[in-house]
């Protein structure tokens, strides 16, 4: 992990355009952060997604087109701390549906709290943790030949590009069967007077929760970043229905990373780009997974029409 965090690290700092990947914000601190995040007032994506989990959970459950009597896999993808899809394992556990529920993440910290509380709320719940990456763990429960519905929620399909996204999907079919399910839950297209301020909160937890990216650089990989030095700066385009999240230098300087053994510089306003947020409709749904092995069953939408739930059958 280490290795392959140094490598990512140094590659995109060395970009004209410099980057740093995501997926690295998610530490303990991080993780504990994001969910501040989530629930701040600002903050609208959890709230509206878990509105559709509250409010319309038999549609959702009727969209996955299983029955009492016949066994099933219900894998999450990314399921943190499992806060929305309690709403629908509670569900499905009072009607006596017979399945088994596979959340898998790279946090071993959040899978950790999220097994913690299933066996506290859900003791009868059959948990079977994974951590690692999707695609290996995926693999590995192809083997089972049994029926699988895949949760990807929290729009974080929006963290790729299109073009990645189609990929990704494409990618989640070749591990899957004719007649398997994907839930996708994507953020829909909005104004900007919407979408900018869940990613620029009045309290700073998304400013926190950025530069502890740089924290992590200093604590794991012997970096020299001066916080104090760095800003958080989120724009969103409202015409292409894109979120870009940066790390700006406020001014001219070095910085030393010893595990890389390099030196790496900023003049003042330099950006370091860490994430999108792609936003969507159904137009660009249905691109997306035009060449992929899916097709569009089932739109579900929160009470504001903010969010949706996809749900997509496997060919």
């Amino acid at each position: 992990m280490t290795e392959v965090f140094k490598n990512e690290v140094d590659k995109g700092l060395q970009e004209d355009n410099k980057t740093l990947p995501s997926k690295y914000f998610y530490d303990k601190i991080g993780d504990a952060l994001f969910v501040e995040i989530m629930n701040l007032p600002e903050y609208y994506l959890t709230r509206c997604e878990l509105d559709i989990f509250q409010n319309k959970t038999q549609e959702l459950i009727e969209s996955f087109s299983v029955s009492t009597d016949s066994y099933f896999e219900l894998i999450e993808l990314g399921a943190g701390d499992g806060t929305k899809t309690k709403e629908l394992l509670r569900s499905l556990g009072a009607q006596n549906y017979n399945f088994d529920y596979f959340p898998i993440d790279i946090s071993s910290n959040a899978l950790s709290l999220l097994e913690k509380d299933l066996k506290s709320e859900l003791p009868n719940l059959s948990v079977q943790i994974q951590e690692g990456d999707y695609f290996k763990v995926l693999a590995s429960l192809k083997e089972s030949k049994k029926p699988k519905i895949v949760l990807f929620l929290g729009s974080n399909i929006g963290n790729m590009s299109d073009d990645m996204a189609a990929e990704f999907i494409y990618n989640l079919g070749s591990n899957l069967q004719a007649g398997d399910k994907l839930l996708l839950g994507v953020d829909l297209i909005k104004a900007r007077h919407v979408v900018l301020p869940a990613y620029n909160d009045s309290r700073g937890i998304t400013e926190k929760f950025n530069l502890n990216l740089l924290d992590r650089i200093n604590n794991e990989l012997g970096g020299n970043f001066n916080l104090n030095q760095f800003k958080h700066q989120p724009e969103y385009d409202e015409r292409e229905g894109v979120a870009k999240s940066f790390i700006v230098s406020t001014v001219n300087q070095s910085v030393e990373i010893n595990a890389t053994g390099k030196t790496y510089n900023f003049t003042e306003g330099e950006k370091i780009h860490t994430e999108i947020s792609r936003k969507y409709n159904d137009a660009l749904i249905e691109k997306i997974i035009e060449k992929t092995d899916f097709n569009l069953e089932t739109k579900i939408l929160d009470s504001k029409a903010y969010f949706a739930d996809y749900i997509l059958r496997r060919d």
